[in-house]
């Protein structure tokens, strides 16, 4: 029996190549209250005191700014922030630690878990995946000689079939890999809500900005500056180094365009440094939090125990993180 349909060209996966597939089967208000740093203006919330940066900009470009600055998002999150400090009575730049904790380890880490899962049934199906192409490449030759077809349309018929299959195969398996970019789809609208609520608590309009210039400590003890020292913009450029360094050591033998990117990913880290530079501190040790929790959390998704947990279906090392330092000084201290 034969893989190719012969009225549409297409291959159905059931009853072929001994393949049988099952498929298996408005923003919450804001209320005011007379403790709430929150207040409803204009039909948005607003953090008391924090004046609203879309009106009178007739620049573009600060427009769309300033309408991000003053989304409902963007509110959420200082009012996150606020409640936190508050709940918590700790220091301004210690409260910016633990919400980032917090937010980081209840968000996105659940997300994390679920994207090693998909990527681990993804990297399961490849065996499979492979000699249903073998087993295609052998039915389009055989079609290819019956009726006549140039090689263009040879290839054209292989790749538009193998890609219904793949697509049937991630289907009956719940792993589209679509779905393994739900985290940056979560995290990165997260980290910029995030990082404009940081900005506009420490504006000269915000009534808030005066427990933030005394909320720093060590070299940075006003977080509504910029850091002077460099150490914050410095640090947060090495932490990002070193997680790309770490990913990339997952790569045995990457392809040209897995270097590009990560050559890109490297200069983007690079150039975070002087971006942090101008920013407040608050913003820089929010960035620099965040860096070191997603690392933290990187290595934690490789222990053996959280692989049983998730029930991987791929091999991996019982020594991860032995494995890890080797690779890495074989890598950097040859």
């Amino acid at each position: 029996m034969r893989i190719l349909n012969e009225l549409q060209m297409d291959l159905p996966v059931r009853g072929f190549c001994s393949v049988v597939i099952y498929r298996k089967s408005l923003p919450p208000v804001i209320t005011s209250s007379p403790g709430n740093y929150l207040h409803r203006s204009g039909g948005g919330a607003h953090v008391s005191g924090v004046r609203a940066l879309s009106g009178g900009s007739s620049d573009a470009a600060g427009g769309w700014y300033s309408s991000l600055a003053d989304s409902t998002p963007v509110h959420l999150c200082e009012q996150l922030l606020v409640s936190v400090q508050e709940a918590s009575g700790l220091p301004w730049w210690f409260s910016i630690c633990v919400a980032t904790l917090s937010v980081r380890t209840l968000v996105t880490l659940p997300l994390a878990a679920y994207q090693l899962v998909v990527i681990s049934k993804v990297e399961a199906l490849q065996t499979e995946i492979s000699e249903l192409a073998k087993r295609l490449r052998y039915e389009v030759s055989v079609r290819a000689r019956e009726r006549s077809w140039t090689e263009r349309e040879s290839r054209f018929q292989f790749k538009k079939n193998l890609r219904r299959i793949v697509s049937q195969l991630y289907i009956r398996d719940n792993c589209h890999p679509f779905k393994a970019s739900l985290l940056v789809w979560v995290q990165l609208p997260l980290w910029i809500s995030l990082s404009l609520a940081l900005r506009n608590l420490s504006l000269d309009q915000s009534d808030l900005q005066g427990a933030l210039a005394a909320g720093g400590a060590l070299w940075f003890p006003d977080l509504t500056i910029p850091d002077s020292t460099w150490i914050l913009p410095v640090c947060l450029g090495l932490t990002n180094l070193l997680i790309v360094e770490v990913f990339s050591l997952q790569r045995v033998a990457a392809s040209r365009t897995q270097r590009l990117v990560l050559n890109t990913v490297r200069g983007f880290s690079l150039l975070m440094i002087p971006i942090a530079a101008t920013v407040p501190s608050s913003m820089a040790l929010y960035w620099f939090a965040s860096s070191l929790v997603g690392f933290s959390h990187n290595l934690l998704l490789r222990s053996p125990s959280i692989h049983r947990l998730l029930q991987l279906s791929t091999p991996h090392s019982t020594s991860p993180y032995r494995d890890l330092l080797t690779a890495f000084i074989a890598k950097y201290h040859k």
